[in-house]
């Protein structure tokens, strides 16, 4: 058969599985719940289906993670253990283009120098670049980016993650590139939590494109209120000038909707603004500009607010010296930066550290994050590169693997304590695996909006089914069937950010 007529039956028999509700959940036993620490992380046994030489002189749990999770779903099941298995070739096909999007948040916590339960480990992508490698059959591409925090340093971060070596090896052994992007147009230079200047970045080779969801946007329901949003940055004009009169609008870096297939490789991990980060939350690293993403709206409930949880005197005289020094800030005025940065930490001490007081929209009554958020998935998975939208039935390619083996607790997404969970999570509807990494870690999806909102009808449905049509397949018994069902006594119980403490955990046995 002509190869074009192989291509055209191999994209005809292409299925796309984003809106299946079905997630596989891999439980590590306790001795095998850390990292391997030489890049660029080879599997430690001589798969069947392994197109290079394994290390066994190394240890790699999270790659044999990896596998379990493709096992568990069945994928090509009757090829497993052969060397023809291709776990991913329902997904992928030779000549394609696949984004993979790890969170590449920080290049360290924010309070020592510890990286490995904030940032996806690289061993973790490592065994996801494999199983997209196999299914490529050597031909295509294979592009890994995120945008991370815009004072985040880029080359620490791929560095710590052992990218580097990664690409250096595909290069070297397969003659197979295997680009890293930072999806970012500008670094901003932060000097004592203050921004003081700003460096252009090449961003997305692609570009970016400004997607407005206008009535389809969950900021919709906000219209007409007079809400005004807080952004990424100092401007706040233009965050607004994005999100008013009926035009909701982000800046999204091309390249993963330009992308085949899309592959999201996140950390388990607990948010203060959102309550959990994983697969929904994490796509604020697909945006080309942190500032056109609404955080938090001015004021508190009272007065249509979700910034502070009441209005007090004391939130008044600090939001009113913080929004005025913001102005300055922007204007780059030199005394404004230096007496900002000289008395930020004095301002703590008299207004409360962000441990103790909730601001810029950190607790459970934020009901912004989880709107840009859910707007951010509906994006990806139905516009054109072209600013169009895919009909509803026809979703981009989807898949993801949760790095849970070291998770975090607490202050997330940067500032949490570290727990090692043990856990690896797959699946290819992201409601369905946030939903499940949410029990897991305890929490109810009901009463995570996030979560909750995102199984809605919609005319750009993130998920077919409801929260019961989940049904998980584990190599545990316990963490088998629908996380409704699942003991109480058998979840981690995460400890949420102290401001959702009491409003998200499950209350008793299901």
């Amino acid at each position: 058969m002509p190869e074009a007529s192989v291509a055209a039956n191999q994209l005809a028999s292409s299925v796309n599985r984003t809106m299946e509700m079905q997630v596989g959940v891999i439980e590590v036993p306790a001795d095998a719940v850390y990292y391997p620490e030489c890049a660029p992380f080879h599997p430690d046994t001589q798969y069947p289906e392994l197109p290079f030489a394994a290390d066994p002189g190394s240890s790699n749990p999270a790659y044999l993670g990896v596998r379990e999770v493709l096992r568990v779903l069945g994928y090509d099941r009757e090829r497993f253990g052969t060397p023809a298995w291709n776990p991913l070739g329902w997904l992928i096909h030779p000549g394609e283009t696949v984004f993979l999007k790890p969170n590449m948040i920080a290049h360290k916590h924010t309070e020592n120098d510890d990286w490995q339960y904030v940032i996806t480990h690289g061993s973790v992508l490592r065994a996801v670049v494999d199983y997209v490698y196999i299914a490529l059959e050597g031909r295509g591409r294979i592009v890994i980016g995120d945008a991370p925090q815009t004072d985040s340093k880029f080359d620490e971060i791929i560095a710590e993650m052992g990218l580097p070596e990664i690409k250096s090896f595909y290069k070297r052994d397969k003659n197979f590139v295997v680009d890293i992007v930072d999806l970012r147009h500008e670094h901003w230079i932060d000097k004592d939590g203050i921004y003081v200047d700003t460096v252009t970045l090449p961003g997305d080779p692609l570009g970016t494109m400004a997607v407005d969801l206008g009535r389809d946007s969950l900021f919709a329901e906000l219209d007409g209120h007079a809400k005004r949003y807080y952004g990424a940055y100092y401007d706040v004009e233009e965050t607004n000038s994005h999100h008013r009169g009926g035009k909701h609008e982000y800046c999204i870096s091309r390249s993963p909707i330009a992308a085949d297939a899309f592959i999201s490789v996140p950390k388990l991990k607990t948010h203060k603004k959102c309550g959990l980060t994983v697969n929904l939350k994490g796509l604020v690293g697909i945006n080309g500009n942190k500032n056109w993403l609404p955080h938090y709206i001015f004021g508190a409930p009272e007065t249509g607010g979700d910034q502070f949880p009441r209005v007090s005197n004391r939130g008044l005289v600090e939001n009113w010296l913080v929004v005025n020094a913001k102005r300055l800030l922007l204007e780059r005025n030199r005394p404004a930066q230096f007496l900002a940065r000289k008395f930020k930490k004095l301002a703590y001490r008299l207004f409360g550290a962000n441990e103790q007081m909730v601001r810029s929209g950190n607790w459970h009554g934020n009901d912004t994050v989880w709107r840009m958020s859910v707007d951010l998935n509906r994006i990806l998975l139905y516009a054109n590169p072209d600013c169009t939208m895919r009909p509803a039935g026809e979703a981009k390619r989807y898949f993801s693997i949760v790095d849970g083996l070291y998770a975090m607790e607490g202050n997330g997404p940067v500032s949490g304590k570290l727990r090692k969970a043990g856990m690896m999570v797959g699946g290819t509807n992201p409601v369905a695996v946030d939903a499940t990494c949410a029990a897991i870690m305890g929490f109810d999806y009901r009463k995570l909006l996030l979560i909750a909102r995102a199984f809605e009808d919609h005319r750009y449905p993130l998920a077919i089914g409801q929260h019961e049509a989940i049904a998980c397949i584990s190599n545990v018994e316990r963490w088998e069937g629908n996380p409704s069902a699942w003991r109480k006594r058998d979840l981690l119980n995460f400890r949420p950010h102290f401001a959702w403490q009491g409003h998200i955990e499950m209350n008793g046995e299901p």
